[in-house]
């Protein structure tokens, strides 16, 4: 027998009796017998939980995290301060053991946070509406670009080469089995080439994806496009950095349709790669195609302020074919952190984050670049991420910024050959000057 299975002796044999078999093996039978494992399988012996504790603390010393790495490292997740009052409450059991509320009416607590994470994020983006949430910023994207297939009818989806790699590769796997066809715009200068989505705008066109501040940390004009996008009655899609919304213009403010992100800034620890949120809101004339969940407010017959799931067009919901999305989850601890972390800093702490971001990498910018030994790759505005062009290998640079307790910035070769040795540099509120100022001189003395 296996201890850690519950089943007596006499239970085992109550069971076997019932369906008629003198032993558990009879139960395998069927399976032929030069198919069926005779020996043990091949694994250790087990071990206490004193030598598992061990072994598992082992493994993890052979990775470096930013608690011992100066991080200048960004390319889509990065590394903003989160107050502590974060953990604590979202490591509350009524918030990390809570399920999906499939009975919302006895699920109130958890109802009114995520309700509360929407109504921010509308704030935020300035948008009508706001969905619980998504994996992360490329599945919010593809899910995005669904809904503009949907809403309008038409079946290419144009996505500009200026957006974030991963979500690209994402898109196309999403939209090749939704028969939606993507193409993509060419990139000029570090920005999306005008010309070209001029040109490759059509009646066929659903929607476009613009990413602001894009993945090079540039920001994009996005005026010029957004009026020859709707006047082609297509839709815009933005992919947003939310910390950037706490200094630039608002994606409502820019007439933008759909609007999805990566919410990873938003109090969630970069954690190797995930979990991480993605985020979905829109103009009020697509609710009822979003995916995923819309928490409401209403009434209950006491007249006391109560809490419902408006709309819940998932496939665990409705019949499949109906369904909006395949997205069965969503992320909703994630954005009770974002939610905590919205309110924990407020309007003026949610700018002054973005501020400091913002001033401390142009200074980043401006130490690297004044030698000549570093330039710019792209003569162009931008947030908290840039691009230099390097005189050695990038991985060669990273390595010996590495020896010195600093994790450097993302090698571009990764994934565009034609930039050459060029390195991406985040560096946001969490920098101070003399991290910065180690950093430059280490990069000088590369």
């Amino acid at each position: 027998m296996h201890p850690y299975l519950p089943n007596t002796s006499e239970d085992v044999k109550e069971m076997l009796d019932v369906i008629g078999l003198e032993t558990t093996e009879d139960l395998f039978k069927t399976i032929p017998a030069n198919l069926r494992l005779k020996n043990e399988l091949n694994l250790p012996k087990s071990k206490s939980e004193i030598e598992v504790r061990g072994i598992v603390n082992s493994l993890a010393a052979k990775n470096s995290s930013i608690d011992e790495l100066v991080c200048f490292l960004g390319a889509g997740s990065y590394d903003h301060y989160i107050p502590s009052v974060i953990r604590h409450v979202v490591s509350r059991s009524e918030f990390y053991t809570a399920y999906t509320p499939y009975q919302p009416e006895i699920s109130q607590g958890t109802l009114q946070s995520v309700f509360e994470y929407q109504s921010m994020m509308c704030t935020l983006t300035g948008m009508e509406v706001s969905n619980v949430s998504m994996y992360d910023a490329a599945t919010s994207a593809s899910e995005g670009a669904i809904l503009a297939s949907v809403h309008t009818k038409r079946k290419k989806v144009l996505v500009s080469k200026t957006v974030n790699p991963e979500y690209q590769a994402v898109l196309e796997t999403y939209l090749s089995f939704r028969d939606v066809d993507i193409e993509f715009v060419e990139e000029k200068d570090g920005v999306t080439d005008v010309e070209n989505l001029k040109s490759k705008l059509g009646a066929e066109t659903a929607g476009v994806i613009l990413q602001y501040p894009n993945f090079y940390g540039v920001i994009e004009n996005i005026k010029e496009m957004e009026e020859m996008i709707h006047e082609n009655k297509s839709l815009l899609i933005m992919s947003v950095d939310p910390i950037a919304l706490g200094v630039l213009k608002s994606p409502g403010e820019l007439k933008v349709d759909i609007v999805v992100g990566e919410g990873q800034a938003l109090g969630q620890n970069l954690n190797y790669g995930g979990p991480v949120l993605g985020f979905m809101a829109a103009t009020s004339k697509l609710m009822r195609k979003m995916p995923g969940r819309i928490v409401g407010q209403t009434l209950d017959r006491e007249g006391k302020r109560a809490f419902v799931l408006t709309l819940q067009a998932r496939e665990q919901h409705i019949r499949r074919y109906k369904a909006t999305s395949n997205i069965c989850s969503d992320q909703t601890l994630n954005s009770i952190t974002a939610a905590v972390y919205m309110a924990t800093l407020g309007k003026q702490g949610m700018k002054e984050v973005a501020m400091q971001s913002f001033k401390k990498a142009h200074y980043t910018f401006e130490k690297l670049t004044k030698s000549g030994k570093y330039r710019p790759l792209f003569d162009q505005p931008f947030f908290k991420e840039f691009a230099v062009k390097c005189e050695k290998s990038v991985d060669e640079i990273n390595e010996a910024l590495r020896e010195k307790g600093i994790l450097g910035g993302f090698n571009l070769k990764k994934v565009n050959e034609a930039l050459g040795d060029s390195m991406l540099i985040a560096v946001t509120e969490n920098r101070t000057m003399e991290e910065i100022e180690k950093f430059v001189q280490i990069m000088e003395e590369i």
